[in-house]
């Protein structure tokens, strides 16, 4: 039984050192110190053995058993360090190649228009100013002569969150801040870009919209000069045939005011359904010099 012993030593052994993968690694495992192998069926047999040879026998097999599997444990390690080589060569990444350029998302036509808008009034020597979207009553209404009371409120149907404060309806409030600042009353020439929220029961108007104001402070200042700086403006953003119509109107906050058309960008003045056969579409309205586009 000895020399049955040593011989699946031998065998095991021999086996090991051709094992180039897991799988066939397990099935050693099994076949050697599994339930059913060699090893264990000698095991059983010791019952048949004599008193003196149990426990030599025992001594021996358990020795041999404790080799294989620390031949089978050093193999493991072995085709472990041989995987682990494989999957850092497959994926290795040469940090010299070009990168691959990342899709990003395009700017939001309303920013884009913003953005051009800015980028034609400080070539002129404009600021561009901003203020807060969430305003308090006096900057959206009071300091711009809209009091309590006042019939103009009728025509913001504002978002109030408090008494006091409110989602501003109009850019305006961005003047008043500006003018308040202007300490040492300086000539002023701003614009201000940004969202302004009202309330509409009307299904073709959002309660949210962007408008763009100008202020101009200074002196010898004329509508001739806000006259210029528009057909600039229309030209620059609309279209260079952009022609431009003026329009006398009346606002119950301001005196004088007037309202600003161009030439439909479609037609190009002739009438069609976008500007609804007039050959004009409205983009501007300002009052005291003061423009305000939507």
């Amino acid at each position: 039984m000895k020399e049955k012993i040593e011989k699946i030593e031998k065998e095991a052994k021999e086996a090991l050192q051709s094992i180039i993968d897991m799988q066939a690694l397990n099935e050693i495992k099994i076949k050697y110190l599994g339930k059913k192998s060699e090893l264990s069926n000698v095991l059983k047999d010791m019952a048949s053995l004599s008193k003196e040879e149990r426990p030599i026998i025992g001594s021996l097999a358990n020795s041999i058993r404790k080799e294989i599997e620390e031949a089978i444990f050093k193999k493991e390690k072995e085709l472990e360090k041989i995987v682990l080589a494989k999957k850092l060569e497959s994926e290795k990444i040469d940090v010299t190649l070009p990168s691959t350029k990342i899709k990003t998302g395009s700017k939001h036509p309303v920013n884009s228009v913003i953005e051009e808008i800015e980028d034609l009034f400080v070539s002129m020597g404009y600021t561009v100013e901003e203020g807060p979207e969430l305003e308090t009553d006096r900057f959206c209404f009071e300091l711009l002569n809209l009091p309590q009371g006042h019939p103009a409120r009728d025509m913001q149907d504002s978002f109030y969150i408090t008494e006091e404060h409110l989602l501003r309806t109009q850019t305006s409030a961005v003047q008043a801040r500006t003018m308040l600042a202007n300490e040492e009353k300086s000539p002023i020439r701003m614009i201000c870009p940004g969202k302004t929220y009202r309330r509409e029961d009307d299904a073709t108007h959002s309660h949210q919209f962007t408008q763009a104001e100008g202020l101009v402070i200074d002196e010898n200042i004329s509508l001739a000069d806000l006259k210029g700086t528009l057909e600039i403006f229309a030209r620059k953003i609309i279209g260079e045939n952009s022609k431009l119509r003026f329009r006398p109107s009346y606002f119950p906050f301001t005196e004088p005011s007037y309202e600003v058309d161009v030439s439909c960008f479609k037609c190009g003045g002739k009438g069609c359904n976008l500007c609804k056969q007039t050959g004009w579409i409205e983009i501007l309205r300002f009052w005291n010099g003061s423009p305000k586009c939507a």
